[in-house]
């Protein structure tokens, strides 16, 4: 089988659309598949990584969500012999949508919004603990529903560090901070200024930025002042055993949320978007993490404060851990993946649509 990927990573956006496309393409691969990726917008030091994954990259030479874009996606479909496109975005409007659903390929879109609105997609994932209580239908009375934590798309590196053995949380002398791929509110320097100096004794402070980040230079600037205490890591690719070894995560409340859940670490977690809102105060909910508004003013300072009051109450952090307990099983990558594989078996036994209304797939999936 191949999957064709459609996502956009960014100093804007972020770089969590690719990242949870990376963890159903990496799925895809496991089932024997193939997958590979096309993008207006990704910054080098992720298209090295996908690369670097087996996995090809098509530059798009339009600006996203634009008419040369949907054609240039279209193109790259057929081309490459897809069995099935993935869409991870917030820029697609309906009738671009509509035009990629034109292919007549199967189409799995991820959605964090579930505001009713047609999707124009076959499989609808959404991650968010209450995204079955969402009106998917209302738009989509036929699409196959992915909802919940079950379907929460972790890397393999991830699922392999929720799956080994892990010191207790007690033991844990590190405290991870991570804003995302490119941190485009610029926290993790005002972070880092108000946490580092305040540290217990015998505390790390282990800070993951990924290539996108604009404000590198302050960032490496910053850890340097605290290297006594600071761990810069850079386009890691052992997130999750920076996760395992955490005793407490400072984290956007994106993608990150469910490798945190799923290896088991509480987190103070920090919304960077409005759309992160809603699933963020799910999580906080449950009982597992602290929520700061990214976006307010003093945030930095509140963010710190939160998190050194966690820190000091182990108690407190254990109860919060303990929460996290089935929430996430660390496979719904795989899950997804599979749903992909089942709805490609199904497109490649219907007979192709007449010219001029979509194409049907090219190729039957293998593996």
């Amino acid at each position: 089988m191949r999957v064709l990927f459609r996502a956009d990573a960014g100093a804007s956006i972020g770089a969590g659309h690719v990242m949870r496309c990376l963890a159903v393409a990496e799925a895809v691969q496991e089932l024997g598949g193939d997958a590979l990726f096309a993008a207006a917008s990704l910054p080098s030091a992720l298209e090295e990584r996908l690369s670097a994954a087996g996995m090809a990259v098509h530059r798009i030479d339009a600006a996203p969500g634009s008419a040369a874009d949907l054609a240039a996606t279209r193109a790259i479909a057929v081309e490459a012999g897809t069995a099935a496109i993935v869409l991870d975005g917030y820029g697609f409007s309906d009738g671009w949508r509509a035009g990629l659903a034109g292919t007549g390929l199967p189409i799995l879109a991820f959605d964090d919004a579930g505001t009713g609105e047609a999707i124009h997609a076959e499989l609808i994932v959404n991650a968010a603990p209450d995204a079955a209580s969402l009106p998917y239908r209302k738009g989509n009375p036929d699409a196959r529903l992915l909802l919940g934590p079950a379907y929460a798309p972790l890397r393999r590196e991830v699922r392999e560090a929720a799956a080994a053995a892990k010191p207790p949380l007690e033991e844990r002398r590190g405290l991870l901070v991570t804003f995302g791929g490119s941190d485009p509110l610029g926290l993790t320097a005002p972070v880092i200024e108000r946490l580092a100096p305040r540290l217990p004794p015998g505390v790390s402070l282990d800070v993951a930025v990924g290539g996108a980040v604009r404000d590198a230079t302050a960032v490496k600037a910053v850890a340097e002042r605290f290297k006594d205490s600071v761990r810069l890591h850079r386009d890691t690719p052992r997130m999750g055993h920076l996760m395992a070894r955490a005793g407490l995560a400072v984290s956007a409340a994106g993608t990150t949320t469910g490798e945190l859940a799923a290896i088991g670490t509480p987190a103070v977690l920090v919304t960077i978007a409005d759309n992160q809102l809603e699933a963020a105060r799910q999580s906080e909910a449950l009982g597992w993490c602290a929520l700061v508004a990214g976006q307010t003013e003093g945030a930095p300072e509140r963010i710190a404060d939160v998190a050194l009051e966690l820190w000091a109450d182990p108690v407190r952090r254990r109860t919060m851990a303990g929460k996290l307990a089935g929430i996430v099983d660390g496979q719904g990558a795989l899950r997804i993946a599979r749903a992909l594989a089942e709805a490609g078996t199904r497109a490649s036994d219907c007979p192709s649509p007449a010219p001029g209304e979509g194409r049907g797939p090219r190729e039957a999936w293998e593996g």
